[in-house]
């Protein structure tokens, strides 16, 4: 009995062999996408709830009111103390309660920061504001790369950032105009203020983090991760 099944089922892919191959390839296309899909899964770094996995520097604070993220004073820095982000596109969703509200996503800090200093000389601002100024303005690079564009919603809006960092390549969208396109080595003006970031190359990998500065606060209601495509 054993081998008539052996023999019965052989026969029987034999006869369906282009529907067997068809239904095996269609099985591993499936496995390939939901694979490729959890790789690419984006991922909350703010729970909405409290500050759990970041750490805060420098004066002022971050406080947590109503599953939003809010400024206090400053400047401190809030990081993300759990990885260095990489190959990665981080999105933030904010809003400036006034026109001088100010804030900033901090990429490739390449050390645990323990001051709010290094992070600025050592790593990269991702601006949020809306300065007169094209190189402080939403979405460029502080004091690196400037824009025309005024990208950012009145004050109360919400907006969205998304910052991918891509090896020595950054590339900044707010909302869904690309602001910055940058690798590594382009060339950029020298520094106008003592207080402007120190020039030089930054890691392809670092720690992240959010910018408090005094007066008005910025609310910030999504900090996400994902990851670039293998």
């Amino acid at each position: 009995m054993e081998f008539a099944w052996v023999n019965v089922t052989m026969n029987s892919l034999t006869r369906n062999t282009p529907r067997f191959w068809l239904a095996t390839s269609a099985l591993m296309l499936t496995l390939l996408v939901g694979s490729l899909g959890a790789q690419s899964e984006r991922r909350a770094l703010f729970n909405g709830r409290n500050l759990d996995g970041w750490e805060h520097v420098g004066p002022g604070s971050f406080v947590v009111e109503g599953g939003l993220l809010k400024t206090r004073g400053g400047m401190g820095l809030l990081w993300f103390t759990h990885e260095k982000i990489q190959r990665a596109t981080v999105r933030v969703v904010f809003r400036l309660t006034a026109k001088d509200a100010d804030s900033g996503l901090f990429i490739r800090i390449p050390e645990k920061p323990t001051e709010p200093w290094m992070p600025v000389n050592r790593g990269y601002e991702a601006e949020i504001g809306d300065w007169p100024d094209e190189y402080s303005r939403a979405g460029v690079l502080y004091s690196f790369t400037g824009t025309q564009s005024h990208p950012l919603k009145p004050a109360g809006e919400w907006n969205t950032m998304e910052v991918t960092i891509d090896g020595s390549h950054t590339i900044i969208f707010v909302n869904g105009e690309k602001i910055t396109d940058f690798h590594e080595g382009d060339s950029v003006p020298a520094k106008k203020e003592s207080s402007d970031p120190e020039r030089g190359p930054r890691p392809d990998s670092g720690y992240i983090g959010l910018q408090n500065e005094p007066g008005p606060e910025v609310d910030f209601k999504e900090v996400s991760v994902m990851p670039l495509p293998r």
